[in-house]
């Protein structure tokens, strides 16, 4: 398999950031009470994160070490600046119903994980792939959150009705169940024997620490002497 097209795969499926990895859980289930606020999240976040990592890539080599995260941040929070912007002028139903959760993209652990994990060690092609797949899966397990919900909660799916009014459960539009919804499929998931961060099946993810990150420029940046003399 063409390895961008491996990256985009593993994104949607082996590396799930929802449904396998467990990442980004705020988002996920704050802004899924409709199909459509969560493609709406789901597409501005796939937005951020391919050009953050492409960005951040293409920088690796430029940021000094000691202020990389804060460079990492700069660059994550223009990006977020601009999506805002473009979805207040362009869908602003979807910009007032997200609310603070746009702006919030920028502490999003998916994007920064993206950033650290792999758009360091990668080239800017390859690592817009990563966020592009990265995004897809994220979009998908949104999407998937919000119609159960809004189908169950509002009778609805992308504001068509479906299921008259009074056999709607309106708790599922609420807060209680985003949670109910996502322990159902992860227990499904379970069950199924699928790979998951609830099940302890999947691979170890291409996810390190900053602290990792540091050891591993410290440790390439160091004379071959100096490794010598440790050991």
């Amino acid at each position: 398999m063409n390895k961008y097209i491996e990256r985009i795969y593993n994104g949607i499926v082996k590396e799930n950031p929802t449904f396998i990895l467990m990442l980004g859980m705020c988002p996920t289930l704050a802004t899924t009470t409709s199909a459509t606020n969560a493609i709406g999240m789901g597409l501005s976040t796939t937005a951020v994160l391919m050009f953050s990592n492409m960005l951040i890539s293409g920088l690796r080599n430029i940021i000094p070490n000691r202020v990389r995260l804060p460079g990492e941040i700069v660059v994550i929070a223009s990006l977020v600046t601009i999506v805002q912007l473009l979805m207040q002028a362009y869908t602003p139903a979807i910009y007032e119903s997200l609310g603070i959760y746009i702006p919030l993209i920028v502490v999003n652990c998916i994007i920064l994980g993206r950033a650290e994990a792999y758009a360091l060690f990668n080239t800017p092609v390859i690592s817009f792939c990563d966020g592009l797949g990265m995004g897809i899966g994220f979009t998908f397990s949104l999407t998937v959150l919000g119609a159960v919900r809004e189908l169950i909660g509002a009778g609805s799916i992308f504001g068509f009705q479906i299921i008259p009014s009074d056999y709607t459960i309106g708790i599922f539009v609420l807060a209680p169940g985003a949670f109910i919804v996502l322990a159902f499929l992860s227990a499904i998931q379970n069950k199924l024997k699928l790979p998951s961060a609830t099940n302890g099946g999947q691979e170890v993810p291409e996810f390190v620490t900053s602290g990792d990150v540091m050891g591993a420029f410290n440790q390439k940046e160091a004379p071959a002497s100096e490794i010598k003399k440790e050991a």
